[in-house]
């Protein structure tokens, strides 16, 4: 598929070398099962038929992406029995990690931050972790490369670098705009810090959540963030954009930027993210000494901590165990039925980490209220996205490469809009061992926002599969 890139400004890779390694991924990663291995160093029994051990727990959770592994970690750690079922013949769900020829590649997330950090205002997957006794060894940096329509640059997170980058490649408004922004938005921090993402929630229960156990944070930071702050403070639960708008900001490049910060954060455009999770980057991202984070042996290394918590703690996790449905016998979920035909009782409760869709699947119909039917089946998905993965020669790649490379073609087009941004991640750089000696793994996506109709149904041996992904790459 051709990224329609100018192809990696300024990012001089070897051209007279073929490459090393080279995988596409716009379709499930288990396709690749069959010659990928994991990166993992834990101790997960193999794919089986059967759940190795008794066919029962008090709570069963179904997918092992990060989500899934927090919840049963916390109850593992909590004393309950905890098992988790996952379909995949790996833990991790988007953020796993597989190695191909001693290439190990992120299948997903690579910008992280916040692991070091501590107490209830931490990154919520940091507390799991210090609940658990696990840490995870990072590399710190503060920079990305941006190659945007106005200009190449360094961009580095902090109060007051990207001020400078502004007045360099924007204009004195710009420069204005976003001291008004930080102006506004930072004293929500303080509301956003006392209120743990752990607890954020999109239903009417995170009032009681943050009544019932965040009280006494939420109003000293309401005294201590003064009025502006405290009458801002219900807007944490709101879209992004919605603060923006309110702040009267117009200003094309603020507007942009802020759009493609989200596109980072979140996957989606300021008005699809909470301005909880915006207002918490920013405080992160733009206060004095303020670092990036990559774990050092990739995202797979969050996956490890989180399997040794749970195995810790008598957990238990069954790779290979594809949940086929949800039983519920006198409406209550008692348990599920695997591909396999064998059932699993869950004593007290089955949590979820499959997607809505998938979840709703899994479940009768019958036994479901229809409005809960009818609104998982009118929220709208996430479009595509295509993932490149890379093994390449390191010799002749300058030696201040960089981890992360951030293009955008047209600002016009929207940070969303297919093959328009590209993000690149060459985390080798940070963490040597994740190519073989003189290589480094690229991981590079891009939406491609395609709908999913156009090849649903479609047999991947026919004829008609094959030309329609050949006119796809071009």
């Amino acid at each position: 598929m051709e990224l329609g890139l100018p192809l990696f400004p300024g990012i001089k890779f070897p051209t007279s070398r073929n490459t090393v390694l080279a995988r596409s991924s716009p379709n499930n990663l288990s396709q690749f099962s069959s010659n990928a291995s994991s990166s993992t160093s834990i101790s997960v029994k193999p794919p089986t038929k059967t759940v190795p051990g008794k066919p029962e727990a008090d709570v069963v959770v179904i997918g092992s992406g990060i989500g899934g592994l927090c919840c049963a970690g916390l109850l593992a750690r909590y004393n309950q029995d905890v098992l988790v079922l996952e379909s995949h013949d790996l833990p991790g769900g988007a953020a796993h990690s597989f190695e191909i020829k001693g290439y190990k590649f992120d299948s997903g997330p690579s910008l992280f931050s916040g692991f070091q950090s501590r107490g209830p205002q931490a990154n919520p997957l940091a507390q799991v972790l210090d609940a658990l006794g696990e840490s995870i060894p990072c590399a710190k940096y503060d920079s990305w490369m941006v190659y945007i329509p106005e200009a190449e640059f360094l961009s580095r997170i902090g109060p007051t670098e990207f001020l400078k980058d502004l007045e360099k490649h924007a204009s004195r408004n710009a420069v204005q705009e976003w001291k008004k922004l930080l102006e506004a938005i930072l004293p929500l921090s303080a509301a956003a810090m006392a209120l743990p993402p752990l607890s954020i929630r999109g239903d009417l229960g995170v009032i009681s959540t943050a009544a019932a156990r965040y009280a006494p944070s939420l109003l000293k930071s309401f005294v201590e963030m003064g009025p502006q702050g405290a009458f801002g403070a219900p807007k944490l639960l709101r879209p992004f954009s919605e603060i923006m708008d309110s702040l009267e900001l117009r200003d094309p490049f603020i507007r942009n930027w802020v759009d493609l910060l989200a596109f980072l954060l979140a996957g989606v455009k300021s008005n699809g993210i909470l301005s909880a999770e915006m207002v918490y980057m920013f405080a992160e991202w733009y206060k004095p000494g303020c670092t990036l984070e990559y774990p050092l042996n990739g995202s797979g290394a969050i996956i490890d901590a989180l399997v040794r918590g749970i195995q810790k703690f008598g957990g238990r996790i069954s790779l290979g165990s594809h949940v086929e449905k949800i039983i519920v016998e006198n409406g209550k979920a008692t348990g599920v039925k695997l591909k396999g035909g064998q059932f699993i009782r869950a004593k007290m409760a089955i949590v979820s980490n499959a997607s809505m869709w998938d979840t709703l699947n899994l479940l009768p119909k019958d036994k479901l209220p229809k409005s809960y039917i009818d609104r998982v089946k009118t929220t709208p998905q996430c479009e595509s996205f295509m993932h490149l993965h890379l093994g390449f020669d390191a010799e002749d790649v300058r030696e201040d490469l960089g981890i992360h490379h951030i293009v955008v073609n047209e600002w016009e087009r929207g940070v969303d809009a297919d093959q328009n941004v590209v993000l690149i991640s060459v985390p080798s750089v940070l963490s040597p061992n994740l190519a073989p000696p003189g290589k480094h793994v690229l991981h590079a996506y891009t939406p491609g926002t395609e709908p999913f109709e156009l090849w649903e149904g479609l047999d991947r041996r026919s004829a008609e599969y094959k030309n329609l992904k050949l006119n796809d790459q071009r």
